[in-house]
Order: structure tokens, then C-alpha cells, then sequence
């Protein structure tokens, strides 16, 4: 089958000035500078989109079944604006929910983080109990200074907003602290060297500091808080039906992006897990299944997935590529089960939308921020799939409007197929 390209679905889209894809820029905004997550997009173009909804009058009320660090819900609260967010990934999750207790005392936190510091400096530290990669990703010096402060809040914790403010304050200055290769991304490369790091009570200190600045100027945000649910966004279980008059998200891609492992190093570090093993259990089985890790060979039977009646809408389509998938895997050393991946992505993501159907009112607009995949180069429409599916699901429409190409540079790509990232809107 020919792949289809959004150029040609939708021949109209321009190309907007502002970027929806990247967290980057957030890091230059107040509490989203807190933490660093690969997976996030621009808070800026969230909360512009928030507030063209509420110039449009009939009362605006946001979800984002994909919550991740909150940044959705951030400009959601902003705006001014009730607003529900959903996230099964259970570290990620506590970073939103400290994020979001920044309208929280700021004497309180700043109490409670100056009192962690003070303990810390007085503490012996110990390193042996870390595990090799931790090791490897931190001087024996460093890791020393950091295991004081982790023990100092272990000891002081006890759930409070200021205590969990505390704990993503150590939690966000992990990869500042480390020597080796721990940027923003997916993996972390023990191998790498960065000509710089950070100083582990010197960076304690300056980001106590800039969470205190930012939580005093959230003082002046009026208007409702946000409800957050560490739950499933394939049922948006605890979301009132009828809720939502915008969603505003950006779902995993289907691209082999291991989103359990983008935060490896902090839940190991903080003790959460012990290796790379460890996140089956602890985060990969309640993740959308975006990644061959979700799908061992054995665990998944492929006809099984594909017969069932939520895939109707994608019809022989998706039989195909993923047959296509299965046959090209056993020509690459890998053997990376992308057949199933795919399968299991798009029956996941039908969910999905029926749970946004039954969330959202009516009218109600869907806003999406995704982007088409090509494993071992085999091409998957995967906007015009998640149309489909959110037409089957009760939507009225969708359309796609591009923000830009990816994959272009050819150097040490694994495949030549272009592809490209935009905003999928569906309409109900």
C-alpha cells in the first residue's frame, strides 16, 4: 500500500510560527522550568489555544488525558479555567501533582527545603547501596552530597505540599548534578562526558530559589484549581461525563519511544527501581503501548488485536502494515516486534477516543499534537489513522494542520522516509 502523506490530506495547512512540539522553550517559564520532560510540548501554544476558547464565550472547561508534567493544566489554571488531567505514569505523575501545589505557602516550602538543606550539610553521606548505573553517572563526591540531601527529606517527608515541593526540587536537579551524558532525552550515556555539572548543594540551593520566586508570583493566579488523576487515559476513569469543552494533548508517538525509560535515572536514584528491569513492573505495564517494549512477542497475539471491533474503522489498512512490519523485522538483526507495536498502538488509542467522546461535551474541539512513524521504514498514516478512529468514535470531523518535517537530515538515520509533526483537530 502507497503511503499517504498529510501534504496531500490536507493540502490547505500552513505553517505556523509557533511551535507546539517542543518543551524547550518552557524551560524558560515559571514552574515548567521545574522539571525537564522530554515528552512535553509548548505551554505557550496550550494556553493560547485556552484563552481563543474562552474569547469564544460559552464557558471553557479542559482535560488532558495525557498530562504528563502538567503543562496543559499549568496554562489551564492561568487561563483561569477548570480543568481535569489524567497520567498513568506514575513518576511523571508526582512531578505534576508538585507542580500543581505551586499556589501552595511559599514560607511553608521554604521552611521545609532550608531545614532539608541544613540537615543535609550536617550528614555523613554514603554511596555503596547505589546501583552501578548511578555510579557511573555521578562522581563519587557528588553522588555523596546528593545522598545527604535524599536521606535529610527521607527523614523530614511526610506529604505535605512543601515536602513533595522539596522532593521535585531534588528530583530536578539530578542531571545538573551528573558528569556523564544524562541530558533531557530518552537514555542516559554513562560514556558521554559534559564539559560541565553542577555542584549538588549549590544547585539544591539555586533551585529552592527559583521554585520560591515562582510560587510567589503564583500568589496572584486566581481561579480554579485542577483536578488531577493518576489514571488510564484509554477510560479517563474519574472524569465527569460531559466535563471537557476543550482537550488540549500530545499522545505518545509510535515511534519506539520508551517513556519509562526517560525517567530511569531519577527513579532509580530516589530508589523507586533498582535497573532498567525494574520499570516492566513499575511504570511500562499502565503506559499506552507506543514502544516494542510494551510487547514482548509471546504476549501479544496479533490477529487477536487486529480483529477487534474498536480497529473496524482502519478496515484491511492496518493488517497490512503490520504484516508488511512482521515480514521486514525478520530481515533486521533486531527484531524489534514493531508489528505488534503498531497493532496494540492504534487499539489503544481507539480507546482512547471513545473515552474522550463519553469526557467531552458538545460542541467540544480536540486539539492533538502528533506526529506520523516509519519503523524500519515502512510508512504508518498515522494522522490520518487517528482521524478515522475519532470520527468511529462519535467526533464530527478532523483536520491536520503541519508545524514541521522531521526526519529530513539523512545522516545516521535508520530509515529515508519523510515525516512530519503538526496539530490533529477533531471536532464533536
Amino acid at each position: 500500500m502507497p503511503p499517504v502523506r498529510q501534504q496531500i490530506l490536507f493540502p490547505d495547512a500552513v505553517e505556523p510560527s509557533r511551535n507546539q512540539s517542543t518543551f524547550l522553550d518552557n524551560m524558560r517559564l515559571p514552574v515548567h522550568r521545574w522539571f525537564r520532560y522530554s515528552a512535553g510540548f509548548s505551554a505557550q501554544w496550550a494556553e493560547e489555544i485556552i484563552c481563543r476558547a474562552k474569547r469564544g464565550g460559552g464557558g471553557t472547561r479542559v482535560l488532558d488525558p495525557f498530562a504528563g508534567s502538567a503543562t496543559t493544566l499549568i496554562a489551564a489554571e492561568d487561563a483561569g479555567v477548570e480543568s481535569y488531567g489524567v497520567d498513568s505514569h506514575p513518576f511523571v505523575s508526582r512531578v505534576a501533582r508538585a507542580k500543581l501545589q505551586r499556589r501552595s505557602d511559599p514560607e511553608a516550602y521554604r521552611r521545609f527545603a532550608e531545614s532539608v538543606l541544613r540537615d543535609a550539610e550536617r550528614r555523613k553521606g554514603a554511596i555503596e547501596e547505589y546501583t552501578s548505573l548511578i555510579r557511573r553517572c555521578y562522581r563519587d563526591e557528588a553522588l555523596a552530597d546528593l545522598d545527604k540531601i535524599r536521606r535529610a527529606y527521607e527523614e523530614q517527608s511526610d506529604g505535605s505540599a512543601a515536602s513533595e515541593l522539596t522532593w521535585l526540587t531534588l528530583a530536578g536537579i539530578l542531571r545538573r548534578v551528573s558528569h556523564v551524558g544524562t541530558a533531557n532525552w530518552q537514555y542516559v550515556l554513562p560514556k558521554k562526558s559534559k564539559k560541565n555539572s553542577a555542584e549538588p548543594f549549590a544547585a539544591f540551593s539555586e533551585q529552592m530559589r527559583t521554585v520560591y520566586r515562582d510560587m510567589l508570583a503564583a500568589q496572584a493566579i486566581g481561579g480554579p484549581c485542577t483536578q488531577f488523576l493518576q489514571g488510564d487515559a484509554r477510560t479517563c476513569g474519574g472524569v465527569p461525563a460531559g466535563f471537557a469543552t476543550l482537550v488540549i494533548t500530545s499522545p505518545p508517538y509510535p515511534n519506539n519511544y520508551d517513556y519509562a525509560d526517560a525517567t530511569r535515572l531519577e527513579m532509580t536514584f530516589l530508589g523507586e527501581i533498582r535497573g532498567w528491569g525494574g520499570l516492566q513492573e513499575a511504570v511500562r505495564q499502565h503506559l499506552v503501548r507506543s514502544c516494542s517494549q510494551h510487547v514482548p512477542e509471546r504476549a501479544v497475539n496479533l490477529d487477536e488485536v487486529l480483529q477487534d471491533p474498536c480497529l473496524a474503522p482502519l478496515g484491511q489498512d492496518i493488517r497490512q502494515v503490520c504484516e508488511e512490519l512482521a515480514r521486514v523485522r525478520l530481515t533486521r538483526g533486531g527484531k524489534k516486534t514493531y508489528h505488534l507495536m503498531v497493532a496494540c498502538y492504534f487499539l489503544d488509542l481507539a480507546k482512547v477516543w471513545h473515552a474522550l467522546r463519553r469526557c467531552c461535551a458538545s460542541p467540544c474541539k480536540v486539539f492533538f499534537v502528533v506526529g506520523d512513524s516509519a519503523p524500519y521504514g515502512v510508512y504508518v498514516p498515522v494522522i490520518q489513522w487517528l482521524g478515522r478512529l475519532a470520527v468511529a468514535a462519535g467526533f464530527r470531523d478532523f483536520r491536520f494542520e503541519k508545524i514541521r518535517d522531521r526526519n529530513i537530515k539523512w545522516k545516521n538515520r535508520k530509515h529515508r522516509v519523510p515525516l512530519c509533526e503538526g496539530e490533529l483537530l477533531a471536532t464533536g
